[in-house]
């Protein structure tokens, strides 16, 4: 399943499986958090997709690589 994301004006599609629709909740809260973290708002601008697995989220960038999140 796929829902779209937004924060600091910008949206990204995430990647949930059906199994796990409460970890969309888990991510926003986490973004919520990180809303004053400067550093991760600069690297948000580069994200180009987000999968959720279980209560990781993996941020996937522009170039391929990858970010790992804990979001419990």
């Amino acid at each position: 399943m796929m829902k779209v994301i937004t924060f600091s004006k910008r949206s990204v599609p995430v990647f949930i499986p059906q199994e796990h629709k409460g970890s969309l909740d888990l991510l926003q809260t986490k973004l919520e958090s990180l809303a004053l973290d400067f550093d991760f708002r600069r690297k948000w601008k580069r994200i180009k997709s987000v999968q959720m697995i279980r209560d990781v989220a993996i941020f996937q960038y522009n170039d391929g690589t990858k970010l790992y999140l804990d979001v419990s």
